[in-house]
């Protein structure tokens, strides 16, 4: 039997992805195995989104070429092989590079034969009217309790700082009957939680014909309810309507958790990122969440250190983010990324002070999850349980539809399923430990 190895860089695209390359393989007849020592194949699926992402990616690379055998071949895919190829191939010993859109037909190559992958001609990022979604078929379970499901992918912002459209094309999206058909399979198969997940996922259903949007589909998996709860992986602050907040409330299959894309505080950065919102739009969105759903989950992401970023100006940010109901933060230093209007912008900020922003910014996104952790003591939350259990103690683990990670005691087993918990205490890691209740 052959055996494959594969390892994940960057975002949930990127896992659902990997997932079902290693869904196809194994229905093909290989074995996964994370020992790449004992590897036939070894992939990589790359992340380009900042240049230490970049850097990893190529690191991963090169880790594995090292550890590979004389008889065992190394794949490199994904978003930092489909901005950089010349780049890429400059790696010696690489056996293969794939683009992103033929990453799905990876599988398909590994069993006709050795030179398979070797035929396939390296396909340029699409920006126009021959854009196509792939998907793989069918729906893919990955390793996790939850699922992923990508219903869109590309993307039409091109934000200043933001390299992913260039690798990912343009915004296209899976048909509704498909979304349907995909999220019936899951719940056929016992999958409580499934996590929506796109590059720009509130672009969805612009390039179809029938007028679906994001809203109107998650209407229809409300009413038909083929899975026990949705997450939706992210939202542009412009895109989340009042129709989506209230598909939150309680009652309705998704879940009341929102991760919303900030990235500065101030106006003028704003406009510089070109970001479609400002600071009073997004304060609006932020506080009718509050307001709709008190008890939801909502993270956001920061950039710190963009080109020409005052003093003044991350102050704005930081105060902005002070006075928002917000439960956590996703933090990223400015990455100059080649192909990018930013790249070009100046002043730079120094990379030292950047640092320093990056610190202030997470130690307010600490205080930001403590408080909201502990808010939550006394109250019954819905949780589903893991299937593996905390590596440190031994005991269950439970993920909230708001977002926060739980602990639980080891009996009785109630993994893979949804239970309602009582949290009691919080620890010094912000986790919460709970017990089950009727």
């Amino acid at each position: 039997m052959k055996k494959f190895y594969i390892e994940t860089l960057g975002c949930k695209v990127n896992q659902y992805e990997s997932d079902g390359i290693a869904q196809k393989l194994e229905k093909s007849g290989w074995l996964k195995t994370c020992d790449m020592d004992d590897a036939d194949v070894l992939i990589v699926n790359t992340c380009a989104v900042t240049s230490k992402a970049a850097m990893q990616s190529r690191q991963a690379i090169r880790k594995l070429i090292r550890r590979k055998s004389s008889e065992s071949r190394v794949i490199a895919t994904g978003c930092h092989v489909q901005t950089e190829p010349e780049l890429i191939k400059q790696i010696i010993d690489l056996d293969h590079i794939v683009c992103n859109q033929d990453k799905f037909i990876i599988p398909d190559c590994l069993c006709s034969g050795k030179t398979a992958l070797s035929s396939l001609q390296f396909k340029k990022t699409c920006h126009d009217s021959s854009s196509r979604f792939h998907c793989f078929d069918p729906a893919v379970t990955g390793e996790m309790t939850r699922a992923y499901l990508k219903i869109q992918d590309g993307c039409n912002a091109f934000c200043t700082y933001c390299i992913v459209p260039h690798a990912r094309g343009a915004s296209v999206s899976m048909p509704e009957n498909m979304v349907l058909e995909h999220l019936n399979t899951l719940g056929r198969q016992g999958v409580k939680e499934v996590i929506i997940t796109g590059i720009h996922t509130g672009l969805y259903g612009r390039d179809l014909e029938n007028g679906i949007t994001l809203s109107s589909l998650l209407k229809k998996i409300n009413e038909k309810k083929p899975v026990h709860r949705i997450r939706l992986s992210s939202i542009e602050p412009n895109e989340l309507t009042d129709d989506l907040i209230e598909l939150a409330c309680k009652g309705s299959i998704l879940c009341d958790h929102f991760h919303i894309p900030l990235q500065s505080g101030d106006d003028d950065i704003l406009k510089k990122m070109k970001r479609p919102y400002d600071t009073a739009l997004f304060e609006h969105v932020i506080n009718r969440i509050h307001e709709k759903i008190p008890s939801a989950g909502i993270g956001l992401d920061v950039i710190a250190g963009f080109p020409s970023e005052t003093s003044a100006m991350f102050e704005n940010t930081c105060r902005l983010i002070e006075r928002l109901p917000v439960t956590y933060l996703h933090v990223f230093p400015f990455s100059p990324r080649k192909g990018t209007p930013a790249f070009h912008f100046s002043p730079r900020i120094d990379s030292g002070i950047i640092k320093e922003r990056c610190a202030v910014l997470r130690e307010l996104g600490r205080v930001k999850k403590e408080n909201f952790a502990r808010a939550n003591i006394g109250r019954k939350l819905e949780g589903l349980v893991q299937n593996t259990r905390d590596q440190h103690t031994g005991l269950l683990k439970a993920v909230t539809s708001n977002y926060l990670f739980v602990l639980l005691p080891p009996e009785p087993d109630t993994r893979g399923k949804i239970i309602d918990i009582l949290p009691e205490e919080c620890n010094s890691f912000n986790i919460l430990k709970a017990r089950p209740v009727e």
